[in-house]
């Protein structure tokens, strides 16, 4: 696999890209140019082409083999950041086509420079084109990558900070999962001279992980690390099991070999409380969402269920920061609001349908307790704002009055979109990553 700097490129309003808002006018001729929504068939002669104006920042990036599952590393470049040009650490894990070439890549994103041109005065001469282009040259976005080899295409990766390190946790497709310690390949990032090295050493000495653990009988996708008791994980397979990981003393983990019963179906995703310690949610194929306390014995910790929460597999879920809501996303194409205070009453306090095939990934906003993201195997990024209501004297567009009032913002661009996460340093950040790359972006509309 080979990758550099330059194959991170900012997408440009010529390119084919389709990315497009649902609610703003493309930007050039007012009577060709229109809001497209997504399903609109297209004329032969019409393109879709990604309005600019409605985004802060925008750019892609490729990696080689598809990474379709990564993580974003809380770094200590401050909270609330709002200078550009940005800089973003993430990790993920690729799938590439034969098993043992596969990789966890510790990536750094930097100098990402808004879409936008600050406006020039009416009376000021533009530059000339070669200043142009060495300014373009010095606002190029860069990308750098270290490299862990990893046993088997990576079915999901999520980090924690624990101890002074940045632990990185993967699940194989093989049925294992391991736990990297990957303070040093950050390092390596931020250091071209400590990259060079680490990629020599690396040759001969390849990286091993502090544990793994092959109880699993399956391979599996739900991986969550603990935010209320740092260096606490739970594992979920395609079998139905959930097991605990708890660090001990020695530097590793003890995992509870006994899983916790409820489930009959594989286990899609989990995340733990942001606020409970010991509380944990999982989804399932079998339609069912559960809430548990880990600290019971596993056949007696499941506190409360949710059957039959959506039509077909549910396959990803999110726990609000700052409200007890739950949301969830299935095969049916609906995103369902669930509030713990009523979840013994089954039903959803909200339900929104928009995206048209399985959603993907949802995401409250870390800090807009209203505000969530959610992604389909349509191609589509949603933004959604729950406490916008529709009034009922407002005039909506004939083309727009079918699209729930809560839909702030749609993003296209990508094919086969499978995860999305907020920047919690960089309000209103999100990056996508699908089979065509990676995104990064900000929207005006958050």
């Amino acid at each position: 696999m080979s990758m550099n700097e330059d194959e991170m490129e900012a997408s440009s309003a010529e390119s084919e890209d389709d990315s497009m808002d649902e609610g703003e006018e493309n930007e050039g001729d007012e009577e060709t140019s229109k809001t497209y929504l997504p399903g609109q068939p297209l004329k032969e002669d019409e393109q879709l082409v990604c309005d600019q104006s409605a985004y802060v920042m925008l750019h892609q990036a490729q990696t080689g083999a598809p990474c379709l599952s990564f993580d974003i590393v809380n770094d200590n470049l401050g909270s609330n950041r709002d200078q550009y040009p940005m800089t973003a650490y993430l990790v993920s894990g690729t799938q590439a086509s034969s098993a043992h070439l596969n990789n966890i890549l510790v990536v750094k994103m930097s100098n990402l420079h808004p879409t936008s041109k600050p406006e020039t005065e009416d009376n000021e001469e533009s530059d000339e084109d070669d200043e142009d282009e060495e300014e373009d040259e010095e606002k190029k976005p860069q990308m750098t990558f270290s490299f862990i080899k990893h046993q088997g295409c990576v079915n999901r990766i999520r980090t924690s900070n624990f101890k002074n390190s940045v632990l990185a946790a993967s699940w194989s497709e093989l049925g294992r999962v391991d736990i990297w310690n990957i303070t040093q390949q950050l390092q390596a990032v931020d250091d071209p001279a400590l990259l060079e090295r680490y990629n020599l050493d690396t040759v001969a000495n390849p990286v091993r992980p502090l544990y793994s653990f092959s109880g699993h009988q399956q391979e599996g996708f739900g991986l969550d690390w603990c935010p209320t008791e740092l260096g606490v994980l739970a594992t979920g397979d395609c079998r139905r099991d959930i097991h605990i990981w708890k660090p001990n003393e020695a530097g590793t983990w003890e995992v509870d070999q006994r899983p916790l019963v409820g489930h009959t179906s594989s286990v899609e995703d989990l995340q733990w409380s942001p606020n409970e310690r010991n509380v944990l949610a999982s989804c399932s194929v079998d339609k069912s969402i559960r809430i548990w306390d880990t600290r019971a014995a596993p056949h007696k910790a499941c506190m409360l269920t949710a059957e039959n929460a959506h039509e077909n597999d549910i396959n990803v879920i999110s726990w609000n920061n700052k409200e007890p809501f739950i949301a969830s996303g299935g095969d049916d194409g609906f995103l369902h609001i669930w509030d713990l205070r009523q979840f013994t009453n089954k039903t959803p306090v909200g339900t929104f349908k928009h995206h048209t095939a399985p959603v993907t990934s949802v995401e409250w906003h870390w800090a807009e307790p209203s505000v969530l993201a959610s992604s389909g195997e349509d191609n589509q990024v949603a933004l959604w704002d729950l406490a916008v209501e529709r009034d009922d004297d407002e005039v909506v567009d004939e083309e727009l009055k079918n699209l729930p009032p809560q839909l702030l913002f749609i993003h296209q661009g990508q094919t086969d979109i499978k995860e999305l996460h907020w920047h919690k340093q960089i309000p209103g950040v999100i990056v996508t990553t699908a089979h065509t790359g990676l995104n990064i972006f900000k929207t005006i509309s958050v």
